[in-house]
């Protein structure tokens, strides 16, 4: 059982395997991420498929959709709208990017709610190797599109030599601050939720031992982590939609 709030992020060694002097140990943090991949994979692959009359058909989705298929298309459909109502030009090719984080963070900030799971979107790594890949993309097609003129973002118009000594650093660590805040807000929310939860579930356990199964103290931290469960349900969507967003923005700025 965990005992401190804080090991339920931590990275265990699940089987080692070493080859060559290179570590190729399955951790649960690779397992949960592996699972994210192989849930959407599956997912896409049993809608995009029908068995009829022992007939096998590619390319196909059911006519009356299952819960999954109407899952899929309304993650499909949140992706598209974003895509659509932020980015104005050549939209179409950032949708793959767009859908792809949304499902990825979306399933990961789920299956960290599952009981004695791992949340991968709790660990810096994770969350800034997101936002800083992002982040390097739009910088790449921004400097294709505007060259040089793509430092002109860190001198305002019309700017005096000794007040450009003063604004560039300021803007160039404001601009450099974004993919920091996007990956940070990510990785706290999360941790700060789940750290929480934990709290409250040691709290009950606690006075389950200290009184019995039948004690009306158990019933207020009880209803607490209901709500709190709720709540952090919530915290999992909103910065899913939080992170796309900030995302499809910071693509506009930079297109």
């Amino acid at each position: 059982m965990i005992e401190a709030p804080l090991e339920q992020f931590q990275i265990l060694l699940l089987i080692p395997l070493k080859l060559s002097g290179l570590d190729f140990s399955i951790t649960n943090f690779l397992l949960i991420n592996l699972l994210c991949l192989f849930s959407i994979v599956l997912i896409i692959y049993s809608n995009n498929s029908n068995f009829e009359a022992g007939n096998y058909k590619e390319d196909s989705f059911y006519l009356i959709a299952n819960s999954w298929q109407k899952s899929l298309e309304i993650l499909t459909e949140i992706s598209a709208q974003l895509v659509n109502d932020i980015i104005t030009s050549n939209k179409e090719r950032y949708f793959p990017l767009i859908s792809v984080l949304l499902n990825y963070i979306l399933l990961s900030n789920l299956i960290g709610l599952v009981p004695y799971s791992f949340t991968t979107t709790s660990h810096l790594i994770i969350t800034f190797t997101l936002s800083f890949s992002v982040f390097i993309g739009i910088n790449i097609i921004t400097i294709q599109k505007y060259k040089m003129k793509t430092f002109s973002l860190f001198l305002p118009a019309n700017t005096t030599f000794f007040l450009a000594l003063l604004l560039i650093p300021i803007e160039f660590i404001s601009y450099i601050a974004k993919p920091i805040s996007l990956g940070v807000r990510l990785f706290i929310n999360l941790m700060a939720g789940h750290s929480l939860l934990k709290v409250i579930v040691g709290f009950s356990w606690s006075m389950l031992l200290l009184e019995n199964f039948i004690s009306f103290g158990l019933i207020i931290p009880m209803l607490i982590l209901v709500i709190l469960f709720g709540l952090e349900l919530g915290v999992a969507l909103i910065q899913t939609y939080v992170f796309i967003i900030l995302t499809c923005i910071y693509i506009q700025d930079g297109s």
